[in-house]
C-alpha cells in the first residue's frame, strides 16, 4: 500500500544564534530575486546582533524609520542534525501608508529547495494565528501580481482579492487580499 507523502510540522520561532550558516545561506538563495530573506542584516552585521535587534523589533524597540512593531520567525522543521530552516515570516502587528498599500501584515517566503511541500500554506496560517492572538482578525497579505504560487496560499488560508495596484516605484503590481 501506498503512502501519501506528508508535510513534516512545521514550527515558528524567533532566530538564534546557531542559525546563522542556514539563516545566510537562505539569504543568497534569494539574492537577485528582488525578495529579503533575512530582514535587515547586512553581510558584515555579526549575527547575534541581528538576533537581538529581531527581538527588539518585536517588543517594539530599535525600529528602524518606517518599521512597525513585528516578529520576524523562522519556519523550521526538525531535522537529523537540529532544525531546518525551510523559510520565514514577517508580521506586522500594525499598518502604515506602505504597508496597506504594498507590503501587509504578513510577508513570507519559502527556500527554494521546500517549495511546493505546503510550507507557505502552514506559515501563512500560523502568521494568522498569531495576529489573532494579538486581536488582530482582519488581515492584509499581499504578493506579486506574477507569482501565482502565492496568490494559491493566500486563497488557501482564505483571502478574497481586494485590488491590483502598481508598488510605490511603478515596476511591479501588487495583488492585495484581506482575509477574516
Amino acid at each position: 500500500m501506498l503512502e501519501a507523502m506528508s508535510t513534516p510540522p512545521l514550527r515558528l520561532r524567533l532566530p538564534i544564534v546557531t542559525d546563522e550558516e542556514q539563516v545566510r545561506a537562505a539569504e543568497s538563495e534569494f539574492a537577485g530575486s528582488g525578495f529579503i530573506f533575512a530582514l535587515g542584516l547586512q553581510p558584515d552585521d555579526p549575527f547575534d546582533e541581528w538576533v537581538e535587534r529581531v527581538r527588539a523589533h518585536e517588543r517594539g524597540e530599535q525600529l528602524p524609520d518606517s518599521w512597525v512593531p513585528s516578529s520576524f520567525l523562522l519556519g523550521v522543521i526538525d531535522g537529523a542534525d537540529g532544525d531546518v530552516v525551510v523559510g520565514r515570516t514577517s508580521i506586522r502587528y500594525e499598518l502604515n501608508d506602505f504597508l496597506v498599500h504594498e507590503g501587509g501584515h504578513v510577508g513570507y517566503g519559502v527556500r527554494p529547495q521546500h517549495r511546493h511541500q505546503g510550507f507557505a500554506t502552514a506559515m501563512l496560517r500560523l502568521s494568522l494565528a498569531r495576529l489573532e492572538e494579538r486581536g488582530i482578525t482582519r488581515v492584509l497579505v499581499t504578493c506579486d501580481d506574477d507569482n501565482l504560487g502565492s496568490a494559491a496560499v493566500i486563497e488557501a488560508c482564505g483571502g478574497v482579492l481586494e485590488d491590483r495596484r502598481h508598488r510605490s516605484d511603478d515596476t511591479i503590481v501588487v495583488r492585495r487580499y484581506w482575509i477574516g
